[in-house]
């Protein structure tokens, strides 16, 4: 991969821009979802996506634009408040209007060149668990609602990813202020 996106053969890696976590709050989720997630379908740490398939042309304004709604800027405040179920997985709902206003700004920038996933409403959340037969997530929702509780969790900045199919491969990662 080539730092334009571009793969082998010449096919472009769409770019992916996820929410961080900060370090405690990354394992609790990594922990959640090693604990319920097939291991066998397990390749990403717990994330955030903010956008699913931005085009590779855009890696350079991108990375500007994450760098300027972050750089000195203070981490939005950040909920967990409560589960849902994907049908056949579990997913952790994510509560930021802050966060949610972020999103927004920059969906308007790239208005014209977002997919029809990213251009739907947003509903941000973390999966835990999917790829799962229904009774199974069905028995993972109530078990973890049973015992839930809202937390505030802290983001600690925005990344981007280039998608290959598998693992991803970091882009840039821009960092809030402490």
């Amino acid at each position: 991969m080539n730092g334009t996106g571009e793969q082998e053969g010449g096919v472009s890696a769409p770019i992916i821009v996820t929410a961080i976590f900060a370090k405690p709050d990354q394992a609790w989720f990594d922990a959640q979802r090693r604990a319920h997630f097939p291991p066998e379908r397990n390749q990403l740490d717990a994330h955030l996506t903010m956008f699913h398939h931005l085009p590779p042309s855009l890696a350079a304004e991108v990375k500007r634009r994450l760098n300027a709604e972050t750089r000195g800027v203070p981490a939005p405040a950040v909920r967990v408040g409560g589960l849902f179920s994907l049908g056949r997985g579990v997913a952790y709902r994510i509560e930021s209007p802050d966060l949610v206003a972020l999103r927004t700004r920059l969906a308007d920038a790239f208005m014209g060149l977002l997919t029809p996933q990213d251009q739907a409403g947003w509903r941000p959340h973390v999966t835990i668990q999917n790829k799962v037969e229904p009774a199974e997530a069905k028995k993972t929702l109530a078990t973890l609602q049973a015992g839930f509780s809202p937390r505030a969790v802290q983001i600690a900045g925005l990344a981007a990813w280039w998608y290959r199919g598998g693992p991803w491969e970091q882009l840039s990662v821009h960092k809030f202020s402490a």
